[in-house]
């Protein structure tokens, strides 16, 4: 098969550190745990990327889907991601891309990739982004990055994912797509340094104007109540967007600032990073409480240890970012 990395196996593919079973937040969302393993895997750091953690915010029903800047990822390591168009049958339109040496990041259904057995494989259908790297249409057969994962799969699935088993006359749906462009020679890591360092700058300048977990928190209580009243498969859904959200992304931002660190310059401002994902972590489990005993109570001040270390957090960035 074709493929942009042509050395990686999903047999024997171990991922990157960030995605250790150790961390409190092993996956975060689909778009940034690829990208993890999509840019170890082109032999650059990805922690470089994760200053964009700090302009996180609460959304009113959600917090921020956390997404890297696609202008982050061309200072830092010269890969240029922008808008594919589809127009024609997308398994072409993404082979055309990697035999050009370029990856295609794609919309696809969960329902038809196996590595969400238990999950959602042929149990129930989500949007979900893949990063394509391998294709034999012939075959049926496809290679691609999802999570915190390089995987293959072929057969129906294949046939599935991309919308070959329609029924004669329907419209197929066109995913939104990107393509990566990756330069002919990997970034230095004094030269991701540097740009980690401005870029984390930038986007402490453009942290949320008032704390978001405080927000938050004002609505947390009666939120909850609400989904204690739909179906309980929705408390998963409900919990992605909101304590995952926020409780992976400032691990992120942890991490991003240990390996920023020189001389423990962000030592302090990490601790209280650390401190927000733990609390969220802790949250997950008592809202799963309240949600099966219908009892909100405690909710109303459970998540005040990680509004008071958001704050924290921001205190001290103020001190140690030039």
């Amino acid at each position: 098969m074709t493929a942009v990395f042509a050395g990686v196996d999903p047999d024997t593919y171990r991922p990157h550190a960030l995605h250790s079973a150790e961390r409190m937040w092993p996956e975060t969302n689909c778009y940034v745990d690829l990208w993890i393993e999509v840019l170890a895997t082109h032999g650059v750091a990805p922690e470089a990327m994760l200053g964009f953690t700090l302009t996180q915010d609460f959304e009113g029903d959600q917090f921020t889907f956390f997404k890297v800047p696609l202008e982050d990822l061309e200072a830092l390591y010269g890969v240029v991601s922008t808008e594919l168009a589809i127009f024609d049958n997308v398994e072409h339109h993404v082979l055309t891309q990697i035999e050009r040496g370029r990856l295609s990041l794609v919309e696809m259904d969960s329902f038809y990739l196996p590595d969400t057995r238990g999950i959602g494989y042929r149990q129930e259908h989500g949007k979900t982004t893949v990063a394509i790297n391998r294709l034999d249409i012939d075959h049926h057969q496809m290679d691609y990055f999802h999570n915190g994962g390089y995987f293959h799969l072929e057969g129906e699935d294949f046939d599935g994912i991309f919308q070959r088993n329609l029924a004669e006359g329907a419209l197929p749906f066109l995913p939104y797509t990107e393509f990566a462009k990756f330069p002919a020679a990997t970034a230095t890591l004094d030269h991701q340094r540097d740009i980690a360092s401005a870029l984390l700058t930038r986007h402490f300048n453009r942290r949320p104007k008032t704390n978001p977990i405080a927000a938050f928190s004002s609505v947390f209580p009666t939120q909850v109540e609400a989904v204690a009243e739909r179906p309980f498969g929705f408390f998963h859904k409900y919990a992605f967007n909101t304590l995952r959200q926020f409780g992976a992304n400032f691990e992120l931002l942890a991490s991003h600032l240990e390996w920023l660190d020189r001389g423990d310059q962000y030592e302090s401002a990490r601790s209280h990073a650390l401190k927000i994902s733990e609390a969220a972590k802790s949250v997950q489990f008592q809202l799963a409480r309240a949600v099966t005993r219908k009892k909100f109570d405690a909710l109303k001040s459970a998540l005040d240890p990680a509004a008071e270390a958001w704050d924290k957090l921001m205190d001290e960035l103020s001190q140690t970012i030039s």
